[in-house]
């Protein structure tokens, strides 16, 4: 059975059901919201993730020393240095960009933004450049190392979500 329209009523197909109304909350009403339930709304400091990166190479590195060949400080553990240095030194520019954007005399959002945009594009730049400037300059650099300790390095910001 096809539903009908109830022939009484006024409303078309085209009329739109009402918005939901959505309230605007000032910034004394967000502080005060923040500061009544704390430990919901903790500010994690980025500088933490940048102290977890350069744990985690240090690890890596411990790692690849003892299960090199040879054991002790060797090419492994260079190589898993480099792959640390590769992730901490974009993320530190990156983070340094926006703390030199907050403080400016004058922030708003599109400041803010235009800062993370090009931060992000300094990062990017940065890592390419790391790269490459490896790949040709450091000799007999072992990638397996090098990368999985990046990467280990990189995802470690997933780790955040579990210290809030």
């Amino acid at each position: 059975m096809i539903p009908q329209k109830n022939q009484f009523s006024k409303a078309t197909e085209w009329d739109e059901p009402d918005e939901e109304v959505i309230r605007v909350y000032s910034k004394e009403e967000i502080v005060a919201l923040q500061q009544s339930n704390a430990a919901k709304y903790r500010a994690l400091s980025p500088w933490k993730i940048v102290l977890v990166q350069m744990l985690i190479t240090a690890i890596s590195m411990v790692f690849w020393s003892i299960f090199g060949e040879p054991v002790g400080v060797s090419l492994y553990t260079q190589s898993a240095f480099l792959g640390g240095l590769i992730s901490v030194l974009p993320t530190t520019l990156f983070l340094v960009r926006l703390e030199l954007a907050k403080k400016t005399q004058i922030l708003n959002p599109g400041r803010f933004l235009a800062a993370l945009v090009s931060g992000e594009f300094i990062k990017i730049v940065v890592t390419l450049m790391l790269f490459i400037g490896i790949a040709y300059l450091v000799p007999g650099v072992l990638w397996v190392p090098l990368l999985v300790t990046y990467l280990l390095a990189l995802k470690c910001v997933w780790l955040a979500w579990l210290w809030r």
